[in-house]
């Protein structure tokens, strides 16, 4: 290695030739949004769960046992105080509305301390002894929520079969649209230590606390239906929580390796709750419901997701073998909607859904659905209590109870990774400015981009610096001169879901929330691409030292993990436009789908920025402009 004063040879005057206008073209795209998706897919699919197996039905009741167990307590109720999960229900009867046929009856209830929603109890108009209950949980309606024409129906219809039919609003839809109820920022309860799922698990474990502590209610009947969302809780729930006898989801959910091979059954960030697949996948959830009556119902050609050709070799056909195994196949149904064939659950739905539920709950199920008189939403109104919170405000209540310290390689789950082949794809030398660009392949699958900058009469074994741009590399132009101008080995990178190794449609949020369901952290993935660059580029040129600049959060705190989690990797660290403190996340609050990787589960919980730049040592870290 050179000596350090060589470089004092070369005044920063001699390599002063540039600017950001000369640097751009040099910067154009290496890659292309498909081709980025195409890797991620591969990747992602090569790790789908297999399929539920079992020998024999004692077999897998074993298996259902522990598999139920664990997705409660280290997927579910991660992090959850032990109060809030245990605490009994705590509902207010607001009073009854009497109508033809069946008295509908209008309920708040308490899901976390300060977090409240609404409800509807349907009744049969002469209620007496013990009779069916069925928990009716909903989708994404909007504005309407619970007062959506199609379960209102389902609901009164349910009451005039003889059930107790429960109605529940969900979270961010109905009265509990607000801001701050977004499904996205169930990923700030992630980051402060408590797994988002929790929250909406709670919200319909409550509706059957309720249910199952009616005093007409069959204990023995009790069933759970919905639409999309709906259909997600319904077998979330029904999978894990045996007092669920009966269930009919209506679409709302595949396999992984459907969502990987179709973006539009991704779901929401619920419905890819984090690390979730590391226990078990939405075929394994259907399985745990044997030997318990289950229909599922999916559309034809659904415009949403969820298309019933599509995702029924994974969630019907390869589950079935599992109920053969109690002789209950015939308690394990598929109706497939053709009429009309789109996101629903209109009438040729709700049919089968009579037609299952009177079937194995003892009732007469209706030739024909009655007319009904549907509520307004105002009618449907229970009101919530003055200051009901939200869920950021629920993140930033759990936030009070940070822990410092710990383990950050484990919170990130992070693996390093080899880089497989750097591939040259151009390159020029002219006007005193000579680049280089690459395609880095890993040995994982994926892959970044960079572009190697420098001016030809700079001395090969001068410093290198790798810059980084939320924005992607394109928009570093000023960043990646200044350097060059210094004498520096300049490398513009754009690193995982940044830049040129980025998806567009879907973006990025939407392929992290997978990553994470699967056990694995983007922000670790990132810190990893930047260690093996660091360690490529230290190679390559030579350099006695590397560091890094970095414009924006995102790649703030990919290059402060992988300086945390190796200290000494870099000389020095620039960060502008950064964030002071992961506390931002929730104040501002940051929205998941401007910047995926940084919401990762315990994170905020144990770490911050300061704790890290602290792990980094010697490294220097500069943060200007932090907000």
């Amino acid at each position: 290695m050179r000596p350090h004063w060589l470089l004092a040879l070369f005044p920063l005057a001699l390599f002063a030739q540039t600017d950001a206008h000369v640097v751009a073209p040099h910067l154009a795209p290496l890659n292309t949004p498909d081709v980025v998706a195409s890797e991620i897919r591969h990747y992602l699919i090569a790790k789908a769960p297999a399929p539920p197996a079992a020998e024999s039905a004692a077999e897998w009741t074993a298996e259902a046992r522990r598999l139920r167990a664990r997705f409660l307590d280290e997927i579910v109720f991660h992090g959850w105080p032990a109060d809030w999960r245990t605490s009994a229900p705590r509902f207010e009867d607001l009073g009854a509305i009497e109508s033809k046929g069946y008295r509908a009856r209008k309920l708040r209830y308490e899901i976390a301390p300060g977090f409240w929603s609404t409800a509807v109890l349907y009744e049969p108009a002469h209620l007496s002894g013990k009779v069916p209950a069925i928990l009716n949980v909903n989708g994404h309606v909007g504005a309407p929520g619970k007062s959506v024409e199609y379960k209102q129906k389902r609901c009164i219809e349910q009451a005039r079969m003889g059930a107790l039919a429960l109605n529940l609003e969900w979270i961010n839809h109905g009265e509990l649209a607000t801001r701050f109820n977004d499904h996205w920022n169930l990923s700030q309860l992630d980051l402060v230590g408590a797994n988002g799922l929790g929250l909406m698990y709670l919200a319909m474990r409550r509706g059957l606390d309720f249910l199952y502590d009616h005093p007409n209610a069959d204990r023995s009947r009790i069933g759970v239906t919905g639409l999309s969302g709906g259909g997600w809780q319904t077998i979330v729930l029904s999978a894990l929580d045996e007092r669920v006898t009966l269930a009919v989801p209506v679409a709302g959910y595949s396999s992984f390796a459907s969502r990987v091979e179709r973006t539009a059954d991704t779901g929401d960030y619920e419905q890819n709750a984090t690390d979730m697949l590391r226990v078990a996948d939405y075929p394994a959830l259907t399985a745990m419901r044997a030997p318990r009556p289950t229909l599922l119902v999916f559309n034809a050609e659904d415009d949403c997701c969820f298309r019933g050709p599509l995702v029924k070799p994974d969630i019907f056909d390869a589950v079935r073998p599992v109920f053969a195994r109690y002789a209950a196949a015939a308690k394990f149904d598929w109706h497939e909607n053709r009429d009309p064939s789109d996101h629903n659950y209109q009438l040729d739905n709700r049919m089968a859904a009579y037609r299952f539920i009177a079937a194995n709950f003892g009732l007469k199920a209706p030739e024909l659905e009655a007319p009904a008189e549907l509520l307004s939403f105002e009618e449907m109104a229970a009101g919530l209590p003055e200051g009901n919170l939200t869920i950021v405000d629920l993140a930033r209540r759990l936030a009070a109870n940070r822990q410092e310290g710990g383990d950050l390689r484990a919170i990130l789950r992070h693996q390093p990774v080899a880089i497989r082949r750097a591939w040259p794809l151009h390159n020029t030398k002219s006007k005193g400015l000579e680049t280089e660009s690459f395609r880095i392949d890993f040995a994982n699958g994926l892959s970044a981009t960079a572009v190697w900058l420098h001016a030809i009469a700079a001395p090969p074994y001068a410093r290198a610096t790798i810059v980084l741009n939320d924005k992607g590399k394109q928009a570093a132009g000023e960043e990646v001169a200044d350097r060059v101008n210094r004498g520096d080995n300049v490398f513009a990178v754009d690193l995982f879901l940044h830049g040129d190794a980025a998806p567009a449609k879907p973006g990025p949020h939407h392929y992290a929330q997978m990553f994470t369901a699967l056990g694995e952290r983007p922000l670790a993935l990132q810190a990893a691409q930047l260690a093996a660059i660091a360690a490529w580029v230290k190679a390559r040129t030579n350099a006695p030292e590397v560091r890094v600049e970095t414009k924006g959060p995102r790649t703030q705190m990919a290059a402060l993990a992988a300086a945390a989690m190796s200290p000494g990797l870099f000389s020095d660290v620039l960060m502008s436009e950064a964030i002071g403190s992961l506390r931002r996340l929730l104040d501002a609050p940051v929205e998941y789908t401007a910047a995926p990787e940084l919401f990762v589960l315990d994170l905020y919980r144990h770490f911050d920025v300061e704790s890290m730049r602290a792990m980094a040592a010697p490294t220097r870290i500069a943060i200007h402009q932090a907000k």
